[in-house]
């Protein structure tokens, strides 16, 4: 169930555009695309890392290696700018980074998914 109030990390930064996030999920590995994939089917959704994890059958901290793996990319190519939302540990219900796709997001992931 999305909260009510949501600070994000860096907003700015979260892209809005359908073809910088299709062109994002044609550029990912396929591990970044199955965690953007896992993220379209939650959308307004934000969950702790170990939470995604679990549900894909991850070991912990494969998130943050896959968005390491992701990120000269996402500074060369795109300007900073990720197709998902995060919230630091101090701003989520959790106490951990969250991370969620927005609906149009998610939508825009699950038609260059099926493509």
């Amino acid at each position: 169930m999305p909260r009510a109030t949501l600070i994000e990390c860096l907003a700015e930064n979260a892209m809005d555009d359908p073809g910088e996030i299709a062109r994002f999920y044609d550029r990912g590995s396929d591990l970044m695309r199955a965690l953007l994939d896992q993220l379209a089917q939650h959308p307004d959704e934000p969950r702790p890392f170990p939470e995604i994890e679990d549900a894909m059958g991850w070991p912990r901290r494969r998130i943050s290696s896959v968005l390491g793996g992701i990120g000269r990319v996402r500074k060369l190519e795109f300007g900073g700018r990720r197709p998902y939302h995060f919230q630091d540990e101090r701003q989520s219900a959790s106490g951990r980074w969250e991370i969620w796709m927005d609906a149009d997001q998610a939508a825009v992931v699950r038609r260059s998914a099926s493509v």
